[in-house]
């Protein structure tokens, strides 16, 4: 037999992510078992990518080559008929991908909570400083309670329970502002100037009402770091999922589940870290009778010491 030539050897063994794990580029294979009560998944995912002959320099180191094909594109479904496609985007999230999902608002570029890596690589990819803090995209009122204080339950002295208001607003598009617990990495929350939050050690949670959201969530062991997806020259929020990959993509992106366009309309910021939750952001989640504005808390604020 003829002796394999080195340099023929060397490119076999830089073979890309799609080709090293299967035979067909077009299949990728379960690569872990999936535990009882958890989606089953198909043994194969169509994966919807483009090559680009003209790739531009990363700005952002990858930990995931996969050569010509790119980043791992995932169509989905938002009936859920083929929510088997998503393995393969569990499987990158576990091992340190940073990616675009779907939400019930616009679209997240999100990472493990615990890899202090991805979270660096996603904050390049994003390109915001240390002092921007991110969210997080919860399982369930559980990963809440761990990771933040938690809401307000009532008191004998009159506070209302406003627990038990806010497990009729969710799942579903608003963002809490809570104080972090230890359990909360630091790397999410910088100390700088440029937030009110990132002082003071706060972070804004979400259990989002998305199909396609919460069968990534409930695959994983914990919670995802998220920020939403916009145009890297202008605070505007990006619907597509196409103009998403074709945008972020050379900036590092490992992977993109693509759901559909979205409606630019992003979830509403409720700070609960007052007396009263205020909402300081209005999107898509409407004003609920518990919840004022910034402009009825100032007036309420001001009739109070006016009383006094």
């Amino acid at each position: 037999m003829a002796a394999v030539d080195p340099a023929t050897a060397a490119s076999f063994s830089r073979l890309s992510f799609r080709r090293a794990v299967c035979p067909s580029p077009l299949r990728l294979p379960l690569s872990r078992a999936v535990a009882p009560g958890r989606l089953r998944a198909s043994s194969t995912v169509v994966a919807l990518h483009k090559r680009n002959p003209k790739r531009l320099k990363y700005a952002a180191e990858r930990q995931f080559t996969r050569g010509d094909t790119g980043m791992l594109r995932v169509q989905v479904e938002p009936s859920g008929e083929d929510f088997w496609k998503l393995d393969p985007i569990i499987d990158l999230i576990n091992r340190g991908a940073v990616g675009v999902i779907p939400t019930d608002t616009v679209y997240s570029i999100v990472c493990d909570l615990s890899n202090n890596e991805s979270i660096d690589r996603l904050r390049r990819v994003k390109g915001i400083g240390d002092s921007k803090p991110l969210s997080i995209l919860c399982r369930s009122l559980r990963d809440i309670d761990t990771y933040t204080t938690g809401f307000p339950r009532g008191t004998n002295q009159g506070q209302a329970n406003i627990f038990r208001a806010v497990k009729r607003a969710i799942p579903g598009p608003y963002t809490f502002i809570l104080p972090a617990t230890k359990q909360f990495p630091k790397q999410c929350i910088k100390h700088g100037s440029s937030t009110r939050y990132a002082k003071r050690r706060q972070v804004g949670v979400r259990i989002p009402d998305d199909p396609i959201c919460q069968a990534i969530l409930q695959n994983l062991d914990e919670p995802l770091i998220c920020t939403s997806v916009k145009y890297l020259s202008e605070d505007e929020w990006i619907l597509d999922p196409v103009i998403i990959a074709d945008l972020y993509e050379p900036l590092g992106l490992d992977f993109i589940v693509d759901g559909g366009p979205r409606i630019a309309d992003p979830s509403t910021v409720v700070d609960m870290t007052g007396t009263i939750p205020t909402v300081i952001r209005q999107g898509k989640g409407p004003k609920l009778d518990w919840m004022v504005t910034k402009d009825e808390e100032e007036a309420q604020s001001m009739y109070g010491l006016k009383g006094a």
